[in-house]
C-alpha cells in the first residue's frame, strides 16, 4: 500500500504568516477533506498526527496554525491572543476561510465534501465558518462550544457534534446549555456528547509544561471522542473509491 505524504503549507492570514500541515492519502483521485484546527495553544505534533490518521483514512486533512508558526505554552500569553480572538467573529472566521482556502487548493480535495473539526478555539473557529454559511458537509467541535451572533446558526448547513467534559471549568452547563439552544432556535442538526468527569482539553496528551487548573487528560474518553468524530464523518463524508 502505497503510504500518505505530507507537506508543510505556509499561507498568511490575521497578518501573520501561518505554517499548516497537509495530509494526503495514499493514491491519486480527489478526496473528501477535513480541515483541523488545534486548540487555543496552537498547533502541535498532537493535531499534525490527527491530519495523518485522518488521511490514513483515505481523507485530506489540512491541520491549520494559529499563532504565525507558534506554540504557547504559556497560558497567560496564549489568553491574551485567543481572548480576543473568541470575542471577535471577523477575526476568527478569516483564519477558518485561510485555511480552507489552501485545503481547496490542493488538487486531490473534494471540494463538494469537506468537513470542518476543531478542538478549543480550532473548535469555535469551525463552528464560526458554518455561521458564516461556508458549505460543509459536517462540523465537529471539542471544547469549543462558542455561540454567536443572533440568528447566524441558522446559516449552518450540516450536521454539528459537540463533545465536552461534564467537569470542564471553562464549558460549564450554563455555556453547554447556550449552545444547544441556539442550534436547536436555529432547526440545525446537532449532536452534544458530555464525558463524565473529563476536564478542559481531556483529549490532548500530557504535556511537558504545567497544565492550568481545569484541564487534564482523560485517556478512556480521549479514545471515545476521536472514534465519535470519526464517525461523524464517517456518516456525512464517507470515504468512497
Amino acid at each position: 500500500m502505497t503510504p500518505i505524504t505530507t507537506r508543510t503549507v505556509e499561507y498568511r492570514a490575521d497578518g501573520l504568516t501561518m505554517t499548516g500541515h497537509l495530509a494526503l492519502p495514499a493514491g491519486t483521485g480527489c478526496r473528501p477533506a477535513v480541515l483541523l484546527g488545534p486548540e487555543g495553544m496552537g498547533l502541535s505534533d498532537v493535531e499534525r498526527q490527527r491530519a495523518d490518521a485522518l488521511a490514513e483514512l483515505g481523507y485530506v486533512s489540512f491541520a491549520f496554525d494559529l499563532h504565525g508558526g507558534r506554540y504557547l505554552s504559556n497560558p497567560d500569553e496564549m489568553l491574551a491572543r485567543c481572548l480576543p480572538l473568541l470575542a471577535d467573529p471577523e477575526r476568527m472566521r478569516n483564519l477558518g476561510h485561510a485555511a480552507l482556502g489552501v485545503l481547496r487548493a490542493e488538487p486531490r480535495t473534494d471540494p463538494d465534501r469537506i468537513a470542518a473539526v476543531g478542538y478549543g478555539t480550532g473548535g469555535a473557529i469551525a463552528l464560526e465558518l458554518g455561521r458564516d454559511g461556508v458549505d460543509l458537509r459536517a462540523i465537529g467541535t471539542v471544547n469549543g462550544l462558542t455561540t454567536g451572533r443572533p440568528g447566524e446558526a441558522a446559516r449552518i448547513r450540516c450536521p454539528v457534534w459537540a463533545g465536552v467534559g461534564s467537569e470542564d471549568p471553562i464549558m460549564p452547563p450554563a455555556q453547554r446549555d447556550a449552545f444547544t439552544a441556539e442550534m436547536q432556535a436555529a432547526g440545525v442538526d446537532w449532536r452534544l456528547v458530555v464525558y463524565g468527569g473529563a476536564l478542559h482539553a481531556f483529549h490532548h496528551p500530557p504535556v511537558d509544561h504545567p497544565a492550568p487548573p481545569g484541564v487534564g487528560h482523560h485517556p478512556r474518553h480521549a479514545q471515545r471522542a476521536w472514534h465519535d468524530i470519526i464517525n461523524l464523518l464517517t456518516e456525512c463524508v464517507p470515504v468512497t473509491e
